[in-house]
């Protein structure tokens, strides 16, 4: 039974406690946060729409079930193209977990799960296209190219761990993989690239736009109105000095991300504010990748399907994965 708190819609609770908690507390700056939020989402307005259109597209070509492709072939060509899939799949760290069950039970070897699993959640069309909006396009590349090297990196290692037999048995009993003599391959289906030719992928569309056009409104006035209090309240020394130039603050933005990471779209908005504030943008991808692979639904998720080891298995590789491309970026800004 469902119950009332069920029912509820969140992000529009979340938006009222913020309008009702400013009135309350600082009233006068009521009318700069909503004017804020206004312009700011009247900028990005074209960039949503867009993203929004892109999703729908996806969805309504079923272009995502070309995600079979990357699980075929030798270990370490499944890991290689399941970091990329992952990177370019439209597949948040929830909705991912579906994905993921079915391959385990189609018997893919962990490797290119763990892969795909780490570089999924990062980034796709949509998160791309948003993030050069917020944050400039080099930044939405760097990102991906960080995506797609966490994917690569986890798969690499899991694959070493799995051939040297330090890791077995990792997923739970409910979803463990068919025994077989090795990879099956996963069923593609043809995607219906001019979807506007079928009726139900016309309806898939108008569906997928409605549902994503309001999941992205409600989160996005929420970033704005905590964008417009960060940017009032929250000293610009302070952020310089906390997460400036240097990359001592990396290993705080991963940390940092862990609990308090929204989804990757509310989070755009507050890391452009941060990072006008003063913030490195190698600290910026630090929080926005750490804060992907290791939020709270991410690791909810990946507790759902693996054992307590096969969980320890995947922070480690996120965590490190996120200390990895961050540096690295750093030391590219550094050298630049």
């Amino acid at each position: 039974m469902t119950t009332v708190w069920g029912r509820l819609d969140k992000p529009l609770l979340a938006i009222a406690a913020i309008v009702v908690g400013i009135a309350l507390i600082q009233p006068n700056q009521l009318a700069p946060s909503l004017e804020f939020a206004g312009n700011a989402l009247l900028n990005i307005a074209p960039w949503l729409i867009l993203s929004i259109c892109l999703a729908a597209y996806v969805s309504a070509s079923r272009a995502d079930r070309l995600i079979a492709l990357a699980f075929t072939g030798r270990p370490t060509r499944m890991v290689i193209f399941a970091a990329l899939i992952g990177a370019a799949s439209p597949f948040c760290s929830c909705g991912v977990v579906p994905i993921v069950a079915g391959l385990i039970i189609a018997g893919v070897p962990l490797a290119p799960i763990m892969a795909f699993w780490m570089s999924s959640p990062l980034m796709d069309p949509t998160m791309f296209v948003m993030t050069a909006a917020s944050l400039g396009l080099e930044f939405a590349v760097i990102k991906t190219v960080a995506a797609v090297v966490i994917g690569l990196f986890a798969g690499g290692v899991t694959h070493w761990l799995v051939r040297a037999k330090w890791i077995n048995e990792v997923m739970r009993n409910a979803v463990a993989p068919k025994k077989c003599c090795g990879a099956k391959k996963a069923v593609a289906a043809k995607p219906v690239w001019k979807f506007w030719t079928s009726a139900e992928s016309k309806g898939l569309f108008i569906d997928s736009v409605k549902t994503n056009g309001w999941f992205f409104l409600r989160w996005m006035v929420i970033a704005f109105l905590l964008e417009s209090l960060m940017t009032a309240y929250l000293p610009a020394d302070k952020v310089t000095a906390w997460l400036g130039q240097g990359g001592g603050a990396i290993p705080l933005a991963i940390a940092i991300g862990i609990p308090s990471y929204l989804n990757g779209y509310a989070a755009l908005p507050l890391v452009s504010g941060l990072i006008d504030l003063g913030m490195s943008q190698a600290v910026a991808l630090a929080f926005l990748v750490g804060g992907g692979v290791t939020s709270i639904p991410a690791m909810v998720a990946v507790w759902a399907l693996v054992k307590p080891r096969g969980f320890a298995l995947y922070m480690a590789l996120a965590v490190s994965g996120s200390f990895l491309v961050s540096y690295a970026y750093a030391a590219f800004l550094a050298v630049r």
